[in-house]
């Protein structure tokens, strides 16, 4: 998987852009289902990243972009989750979070965050 370009609102990934988020479970490429998160979005001031939207967890380090300027919330019980699971959880700002994806191997997931 080659990430060839990230500007705020897209990514550009092997050659197709994306202008929604998505999520990277075990080299597949699919759109972010963040609506059951949306009821924390005035919690928030954003629709967080929550356990209640499915999460790729089957993976032995998940990494999130959190957006172009790391705005993204993440709640804590996602770290609880991944404790849990024993999942290494990296929240990184998704310009940072996608040179480490470049560097990673199997059994990495990740869920990026194209906007704030």
């Amino acid at each position: 998987m080659h990430f060839e370009s990230f500007a705020f609102g897209s990514i550009r990934i092997d050659g197709v852009t994306y202008d929604y988020d998505i999520v990277i479970d075990r080299g597949r490429i699919g759109k972010r289902q963040k609506k059951q998160s949306k009821v924390f979005h005035d919690a928030y001031g954003h629709t967080p990243l929550s356990v209640k939207e499915p999460i790729p967890w089957k993976c032995r380090r998940l990494i999130v972009g959190t957006g172009a300027h790391g705005a993204l919330p993440v709640m804590d019980e996602v770290g609880g989750e991944a404790e849990r699971r024993k999942v290494a959880l990296v929240m990184l700002p998704t310009p940072e979070a996608l040179k480490l994806l470049e560097e990673s191997g199997e059994g990495t997931n990740a869920i990026l965050h194209v906007g704030c």
